[in-house]
């Protein structure tokens, strides 16, 4: 898939300079290990070979220890947060955003930032409207027009309830909605694989469900608005962002804003450029625009955002593309993959701190392969050591924000699928919720042999990072730490606690595939106990396993383990 950098920025609300966006990392990918600078392990070598004899590996002890004086990044509280594509318009699931267990899930991944937009933000055009049939999309002739019905009728009970508005569909109606979406999303991948998008209608009342979506789930909705509604002389047409704007301040809706998605290709996508000069002016219009409707008048704007990097932009992102080279499970575990945005990020960041110094990186799109994913493999549990790495390392490198595309969509790059169950990467995302914070420690890692040999233990295929315990997990104290390992090697590997470290009691959140089908399960497993929701409002219980103090950890193979080290009141921790 293709990963696409951009970055992300807030605009000072007095400044008419345009800041940065996003990363846009509008497909999959992964990234690298510990770097150097934070591993104690290079003067391990890789072992010769006469080392490569039998058991080597499994009597290779590894020493971890975490620097708990101070943290060497410290993130946005939204770290891990979301994306949903305007597709959901055309596809007909925007209508069911309002499902109870939707919201539910959604909730669980909270506090987080819910971007609305890609690639077909610049073909939204805003209709002030409550619920024209005309502008859904396409259906089956045959039951259209009932589906339609049953729509209007579960809008008008939505409607009739206070706060946050839930709703939990009748079977028929929603396997009625799957058929139309399979319908639809072969439309959307044709457009997609040609890059030639058709325009779509956000209608008053699709705006409704979108932020009730959002607001019930504890997300700050950013929109992304059309940059590519222009006028002859190819300045911005404000007619319908203002229209848009209007109707949101008469709501009281609490929105932030983008202009455009990754407007250094809309040449390809178009024939038509949008170069830096007018992309500023665009943006100063849009906060004049903000600053002219009341509500919006302190609004956060952000961008722009870029996908492909050009010599002559000031905020040159970095577009890797890896099409074709995920086709088999082995492809997820291959490092040299997972070390390619490393890459890209460095780059991303040293233009950013040439030209905007202090701003702040996001990557979007975040997904583990283009083109919607690959399917029994985008939505497996193999797809996990991707995300969690990409977590990992974006947070090692000072990522401000990752967000994860799509938390709901077509294809299977997402986190929920069409029957509204979690996959493996929502289980992981929701660990990684309820563990990590967003202060990030320096790792020191060492190896142990039994004999005297030449060799490197730690290698590419273990990785370690390691983060103060979130503030919002009430079970933990301030001054506990988290550290999450990815193992990657085909065997056990054994790590012990040393310096700061040693002597505290652990608990463990193992994750590993459920059921036969290995690094394929659409299945997760928590320290051995299946993970599957309870019913539509309520989360299994994510239960550790308590290690005591002292004892080594034992990552068993191809797996990803949390472990929270508990009352070490770390100092880089407690404030």
């Amino acid at each position: 898939g293709r990963v696409s950098c951009r970055f992300l920025e807030k605009m000072p609300k007095s400044s008419p300079c345009v800041s940065l966006w996003l990363a846009s990392l509008a497909s999959l990918v992964v990234q690298s290990v510990l770097s150097s600078s934070y591993t104690s392990s290079s003067a391990y070598q890789r072992p010769g070979a006469s080392a490569k004899r039998p058991g080597f590996m499994e009597r290779t002890l590894i020493l971890l220890d975490v620097n708990t004086r101070s943290p060497i990044r410290v993130l946005n509280e939204n770290f891990l947060s979301l994306q949903l594509d305007p597709s959901i318009i055309k596809d007909g699931w925007l209508d069911f955003l309002s499902s109870k267990r939707l919201v539910t899930l959604a909730r669980g991944l909270s506090p987080a930032f819910l971007r609305f937009g890609g690639k077909r933000t610049d073909y939204l055009q805003f209709n002030n409207h409550k619920n024209l049939a005309k502008f859904r999309g396409p259906g089956p002739d045959y039951y259209l027009k009932n589906y339609e019905d049953d729509i209007v009728r579960s809008d008008i009970a939505l409607d009739k309830q206070k706060g946050c508005k839930v709703a939990n569909h009748p079977d028929i109606m929603l396997e009625l909605q799957r058929e139309k979406a399979a319908t639809t999303q072969l439309v959307l991948l044709k457009e997609q694989l040609s890059n030639i998008y058709s325009n779509i209608t956000i209608t008053a009342r699709s705006l409704d469900k979108l932020y009730n979506f959002a607001d019930c789930a504890g997300l700050h909705l950013i929109f992304g608005l059309n940059a590519l509604h222009r006028n002859p002389d190819n300045s911005w047409n404000t007619s319908s962002t203002l229209s848009l704007l209007k109707y949101g301040a008469g709501k009281k809706y609490n929105i932030s804003w983008e202009l455009g998605n990754e407007p250094n290709a809309y040449r390809s996508m178009v024939g038509r450029a949008v170069n830096s000069t007018q992309l500023a002016q665009d943006y100063t219009k849009l906060r004049t625009l903000l600053q002219s409707v009341r509500y919006y008048h302190r609004a956060h704007l952000y961008g722009p955002n870029a996908g492909r990097p050009r010599k002559n932009d000031a905020y040159t992102p970095v577009t890797y593309y890896m099409d074709g080279r995920v086709n088999k499970v082995e492809d997820f575990l291959k490092t040299r993959l997972l070390d390619t945005l490393t890459e890209q990020i460095t780059k991303v960041t040293k233009v950013v701190n040439t030209h905007t110094p202090g701003k702040k990186v996001w990557l979007g799109g975040l997904g583990p392969a283009w083109a919607g994913g690959v399917s029994n493999l985008s939505d497996t549990y193999a797809a996990g050591f991707l995300w969690v790495n990409t977590l990992g390392m974006a947070a090692l490198q000072g990522i401000d924000v990752v967000l994860r595309h799509s938390f709901f969509d077509y294809g299977y790059t997402h986190l929920v699928d069409q029957q509204f169950n979690p996959l493996p990467d929502y289980w992981f995302s929701l660990v990684f919720k309820r563990l990590v914070g967003p202060r990030v420690l320096a790792v020191r890692v060492a190896g142990l042999q039994r004999k005297p040999q030449p060799g490197r233990v730690i290698r590419d295929k273990l990785r370690i990072y390691a983060h103060c315990t979130s503030y919002y997990n009430h079970n933990y104290v301030r001054g506990s730490i988290t550290i999450y390992i990815i193992n990657l090697h085909r065997s056990r590997k054994k790590i012990k606690l040393a310096g700061t470290l040693r002597n505290n009691t652990v608990h463990q959140y193992l994750l590993q595939p459920f059921g036969p089908d290995g690094l394929r399960a659409k299945y997760v497993q928590l320290n051995g106990e299946k993970l599957l929701m309870m019913d539509n409002e309520t989360f299994p219980e994510l239960k550790p396993k308590t290690l005591r103090a002292g004892r080594t950890i034992a990552m068993p193979p191809m797996t990803i383990g949390f472990y929270v080290v508990k009352n070490i009141n770390a100092y880089a921790c407690r404030r």
